[in-house]
């Protein structure tokens, strides 16, 4: 993918102009200054059918060009599909015989993703458990053939075996959070690390061409001063990947906050960490991320059920959630981040729909970063405030058309005085202004035309709120 060119050694005047007056915050573009590519990285996790086919997400994944979805969790709370013990049941078994696996499922919901238009995250291994007694999270009774199983899988998916397909999916991650027990696994650190090898090599010895990774870990260390100090866990990983020239592609890791910036300042010492262990060529994937409320999870615990866990979760997949995913979305342009998947793009609790497959806030909030990409051409802009409020701002190819994104998720301000320069040299523009809040989902609130040149206009985007501004050349 193409970074936004320019955009970190820029950082500082991107960032620079905010206004310390409370009577407005000046959003001043500057569309003669470019900044590279806008990045797509509205990755999520899981794909669009579920609950047992009953709700088909395909149009609204096609309508937000999903770049990547990535397979954990998929229809939890009870995952029939694409986990490890799904597909193979029984390790007594031999992997290198078809009838062994079970396969239909996983076929029609991986299907459902590439026709959509979108790419795969294959996440090998199995979905969280909740339950006081696990069932498919310890350590496999044979590592080699659990290996087997995983390259089993790969050829089904890649090269047609067993009556397979050609879905050219090029990552695939082993395991998911080994660090969080006993939900995600029951053995040792080392059992993981020897999972891990064992797997990797394996799958880049008959594969080559394919990106493995992990560990997706959700705790990686103290960020102090700009550097990771990172857990035994991690610390561990690391090592044992360097010491044993085990392959790690790309390296995964996961952050719920209600810190939006802090997805920046965390990318940037990981990416720091990765290249003093040797690991300068791994690309880095943020291949979980959500909205934390308040920074508690008590609510998802068993004494946070009820009322407060509903609320929690309103909050999430509301305005606040929607406003602080889109501030994500342009922070994450300037940081080293390659893949970036939110968790969730389906009707998980975290998702992006509710139960019933209806578009959530937090869906607009997606579907008006969406609109950037139609600009890709990033261009200077101010306003923005490092966890508070973001601002992004692209035009298209041919100068004709620009984009600004604003999201507004925390900052006391509300009076924005939008400056447009360098647009059009002559003549007249057509501009509106879409908002997502508490009352819109990504409407049309206003729109008329102006003078091209020197265009301003004020709005009112009062916390939590995603608002876009488009304006169109009116001289074509």
């Amino acid at each position: 993918m193409c970074r936004f060119l320019g955009w970190i050694a820029l950082g500082a005047v991107l960032f620079a102009g905010s206004v310390n007056s409370a009577a407005a915050v000046e959003v001043r573009v500057d569309c003669s200054q470019r900044l590279g590519v806008i990045r797509a990285l509205h990755g999520v996790n899981n794909g669009p059918v579920n609950s047992g086919q009953m709700i088909d997400l395909s149009s609204y994944y096609r309508a937000l060009e999903i770049p990547l979805a990535r397979l954990h969790d998929s229809e939890w709370p009870n995952p029939d599909v694409v986990d490890i013990h799904a597909i193979f049941p029984d390790l007594r078994f031999d992997p290198k015989m078809a009838e062994n696996y079970h396969f239909s499922r996983t076929d029609d919901y991986i299907k459902a993703i590439v026709d959509t238009g979108t790419a795969v995250v294959y996440r090998l291994g199995e979905s969280i458990e909740w339950t006081s007694k696990k069932y498919n999270v310890a350590p496999p009774s044979d590592y080699e053939k659990w290996t087997q199983v995983c390259l089993g899988i790969i050829r089904h998916y890649n090269d047609g075996w067993a009556d397979g397909y050609h879905h050219k999916i090029r990552y695939w991650e082993i395991w998911n959070e080994p660090e969080n027990r006993p939900n995600m696994w029951t053995g040792t650190d080392e059992d993981y690390y020897r999972l891990y090898g064992t797997a990797a090599k394996a799958i880049k010895a008959e594969f080559p061409d394919l990106m493995v990774g992990g560990p997706s870990a959700g705790a990686q260390g103290e960020l102090i001063d700009g550097r990771i100090e990172p857990y035994p866990f991690l610390k561990g990983f690391l090592e044992y990947c360097r010491d044993n020239a085990t392959p790690l592609d790309f390296f995964s890791w996961h952050t719920y906050t209600n810190d939006p910036y802090l997805y920046v300042r965390k990318a940037k010492a990981m990416r720091r960490l990765l290249d003093e262990y040797g690991f300068a060529k791994a690309e880095l994937h943020l291949n979980e991320w959500n909205y934390l409320p308040d920074n508690d999870w008590t609510p998802l615990s068993l004494s946070g059920q009820g009322l407060n866990r509903r609320d929690w979760f309103a909050r999430i997949g509301g305005t606040e959630g929607a406003a602080f995913l889109a501030c994500v979305l342009v922070y994450l342009q300037e940081s080293p981040v390659d893949v970036a998947n939110y968790y969730a793009g389906d009707t998980n609790w975290f998702g992006l729909f509710g139960r019933f497959g209806e578009p959530r806030k937090n869906f607009y909030a997606v579907k008006a970063f969406r609109m950037l990409l139609d600009t890709p051409i990033g261009v200077k802009v101010s306003g923005n405030r490092p966890g508070e409020s973001a601002v992004c701002a692209g035009i298209n190819r041919d100068e004709t058309e620009l984009t600004v994104l604003v999201s507004n998720f925390r900052c006391s301000e509300k009076e924005y005085r939008f400056g447009i320069d360098h647009f059009v040299k002559q003549g007249k523009v057509a501009w509106e202004i879409l908002r997502v809040d508490s009352g819109y989902n990504l409407e049309r609130v206003r729109s008329d035309a102006a003078d091209g040149m020197g265009f301003e206009l004020n709005e009112v985007i009062e916390a939590p709120c995603v608002v876009v501004l488009r304006v169109r050349s009116a001289n074509n």
